[in-house]
């Protein structure tokens, strides 16, 4: 409800005309507030709360806080509520520093297969296309995993960090592959390029002093051109049956090669031994014969008698030598034989000699 005070005021004088009037005055008071609508003051200083309110910021855990102050450095904070002066006197960044971002070289995501769907991604060739050492142009998708080491540099020393990164990256691989030839790329030196070039990359950012940490640096594919894959296919299947026929040959050299040596020393081994027991053998035999013939010069019939003896000892005490005794006035009558057939023993020679002595004694 809008009050009319000029009239009212006028109304409340002509009543009071002649009184005295007091030192605080409602009236006047009521007037210079004016009910018609919010006051300049009130609106002032709901004003300055809200500029100094707006000074009160968070930093998260994986963030730091850089504070500045007309626009240069002026501190740094951690994680949890925070104050500073109010825009334009101070601001505040609150950078990721314990996020690993990444960039994409060569592609670009389109769909990340999250909720069934399928990964989908689109070629960016101008940047994937490269020339190695040998001439050749390969097609190279690599992505870069990097975090903020230093939030100072980040913030100040390069103007959009994500490009920065990207150019120096794309630069990096462009001159580790120009470096390698066509097969080194296609085949066995993918990890030595990712490392050259996660090397590369931080010696250029740590020269941009740009705060920023290469994480790794990964190959994502890596081909020849469209036109001709199929070619090159051919030529690595040619070389991958080089290297598994290689790896075979090598497995039959380290198989066969101990093998024979071990054979070889055991040849050998045995030959020696046989060679030590004939010499000794020889040579006790030759010492035994020189002893005998000093023994036979002494007592030659004694010699003799003895070594008949010793020499019927030993066929008659061995198991390997069969034995046939005949009666010396039987042996007069019928003629010996030797019992040559390894398979018959001496019960069958007993047998057909006695058979034999039946025939004759019937004539």
């Amino acid at each position: 409800m809008n009050w009319d005070w000029d009239k009212l005021q006028e109304k409340k004088n002509k009543q009071s005309f002649g009184v005295k009037k007091p030192d605080f005055n409602f009236d006047h008071t009521f007037k210079k507030w004016n009910f018609k609508g919010p006051s300049p003051y009130w609106i002032a200083l709901i004003g300055l709360l809200l500029w100094l309110a707006s000074g009160i910021y968070t930093v998260g855990p994986d963030e730091v806080g850089v504070v500045q102050r007309f626009g240069k450095f002026n501190r740094i904070t951690g994680p949890g509520p925070h104050y500073h002066l109010p825009y334009p006197i101070e601001k505040v960044h609150t950078p990721k520093v314990t996020r690993i971002q990444r960039i994409e070289i060569g592609f670009r995501t389109i769909s990340s297969g999250i909720g069934g769907q399928a990964l989908q991604y689109r070629l960016v060739p101008e940047e994937s296309l490269m020339l190695t050492g040998d001439e050749n142009i390969v097609d190279v998708q690599f992505i870069v995993q990097y975090q903020i080491n230093n939030p100072i540099d980040y913030l100040f020393n390069i103007a959009d960090p994500k490009k920065t990164v990207k150019d120096a990256a794309e630069a990096a691989m462009r001159e580790v592959i120009g470096n390698n030839d066509i097969d080194s790329v296609l085949t066995t030196g993918k990890l030595v390029i990712q490392n050259d070039t996660k090397e590369l990359l931080q010696n250029i950012l740590n020269k941009y002093k740009s705060g920023i940490k290469v994480i790794a640096v990964q190959l994502q594919d890596v081909h020849p051109p469209q036109q001709v894959v199929n070619a090159f296919k051919d030529v690595a299947s040619a070389k991958e049956d080089k290297i598994r026929y290689i790896n075979e040959a090598e497995a039959y050299r380290n198989d066969i090669l101990p093998r024979t040596r071990g054979q070889v020393a055991e040849i050998l081994n045995k030959a020696l031994a046989y060679k030590e027991n004939v010499v000794k053998k020889a040579e006790g035999e030759s010492a035994r014969f020189l002893s005998v013939l000093k023994e036979y010069k002494k007592a030659p019939d004694i010699t003799k008698t003895r070594m008949y003896i010793e020499t019927l000892e030993n066929v008659f005490s061995s198991p390997n030598v069969s034995k046939v005794i005949l009666d010396k006035k039987l042996s007069q009558t019928l003629i010996p034989y030797l019992l040559l057939e390894q398979n018959k023993n001496l019960d069958q020679f007993k047998t057909d000699r006695g058979m034999q002595l039946n025939k004759r004694s019937r004539k």
